[in-house]
């Protein structure tokens, strides 16, 4: 079965209630860092803004941001953080025209009124048939490697077993994977496999607990820290296998935000949370599909900074979301994106890729 992007319907803006619509008021920062009383916050949709009596798309979004009116009446998405003193802010806190802006739900709604067939769907738990599911992945996935940009959230959990740890680096080299997104724990445990077939002291196939093993992930952090970086330490070490060392092989980017919990960290780690942000973000601003998996913190995270669309090639296409985990309440947590935002899938990791392998590298698991 092909995939097909769903068509974006825009808005009708000779309706009466957008056309007699007033422009936009705008307000100015006052300080760094500061955005101006009655600001808009946006959202994860399609939203419009009347400049001077012409409607215009915000192209970029994030959920909680700004909208910034910049030069030649381009309207930016900061961060409160990011704002500066003097930024000319888009204010109003309706959504429905009569402030000058639009917020558009429905642009990818089928001629019927049903969502597409990504839609969410209340009411998801681990009794929920996910068969439909994965075939759409499947066919999205054989869509996006060559037309879209597909990111990666991937936890710990991903590079605990020797099965997961291959059938992620298979999808990383037959080109399933634009860019990576982590933690530290996912790059050491991962490495750790590599240099030592363990994951936190435990064989990633057999399970056994090695003598002292609990020395084996701090070991392999200190051996890259001593390497210099993640690409030195696999060269170092003749790493051969594994998610990381796919990534250094493709030249996949890789972002490792740290946490206050991390060992190490490894080189590479980001340390400050605003700089990984910004890095994160980097990614998602290009991201067309975005796959969470076995990572709670990071799904809310990058779920947080996704918008449900993206403008390429002056095209408005749905950014699919998909959110894999043992946890019904992770899974759940994103359910109010809305329709053509985020998938759930409840299930093991080491499943979930190791169908993907299967169906979409040719192959078995090794």
């Amino acid at each position: 079965m092909s995939f097909t992007l769903p068509k974006y319907h825009h808005p009708d803006f000779t309706q009466e209630f957008l056309a007699e619509a007033p422009s936009v008021e705008i307000g100015v920062c006052p300080a760094d860092g500061v955005a101006p009383e009655n600001y808009h916050a946006t959202s994860i949709f399609p939203e419009y803004f009347k400049i001077d009596g012409e409607w215009i798309l915000a192209e970029e979004s994030r959920m909680d941001c700004v909208a910034v009116l910049e030069k030649g009446n381009k309207i930016s998405t900061k961060e409160f953080r990011n704002l500066k003193a003097g930024d000319r802010v888009i204010l109003g806190r309706t959504e429905n025209g009569e402030e000058g802006i639009y917020l558009h739900a429905g642009g990818f709604l089928s001629e019927f009124g049903a969502a597409e067939t990504f839609a969410f769907r209340t009411g998801r738990s681990r009794e929920t048939s996910f068969t439909m599911d994965y075939d759409n992945l499947y066919n999205l996935l054989r869509h996006e490697r060559e037309n879209g940009y597909v990111v990666w959230v991937l936890g710990p959990a991903c590079s605990f077993d020797s099965g997961a740890r291959n059938a992620m680096a298979d999808l990383i080299e037959h080109g399933y994977v634009h860019a990576l997104m982590a933690g530290n724990a996912l790059a050491t445990h991962d490495l750790e496999g590599g240099l030592l077939h363990t994951a936190l002291g435990q064989d990633i196939y057999t399970q056994e607990a090695k003598y002292n093993g609990h020395y084996n992930h701090i070991d392999v952090i200190n051996k890259a820290r001593l390497s210099g970086s993640i690409p030195a330490f696999v060269r170092q070490y003749n790493i051969r296998d594994g998610i990381i060392h796919a990534c250094v092989k493709n030249k996949i980017p890789l972002v490792l935000a740290g946490s206050i919990r991390d060992d190490g960290p490894l080189p590479g780690v980001y340390a400050d949370v605003y700089q990984a942000q910004n890095a994160m973000r980097e990614q998602i601003s290009k991201a067309t599909t975005v796959i969470c998996m076995a990572t709670q913190l990071h799904t809310i995270a990058t779920g947080n900074m996704t918008p449900s669309f993206r403008v390429r090639d002056g095209k408005i296409r749905p950014v699919y979301f998909y959110s894999v985990d043992m946890s019904e309440f992770v899974t759940n947590k994103l359910k109010d994106r809305g329709s053509l935002s985020a998938v759930a899938i409840n299930a093991n990791a080491q499943d979930v890729l190791s169908r993907l392998q299967k169906n979409l590298c040719g192959e078995t698991q090794k």
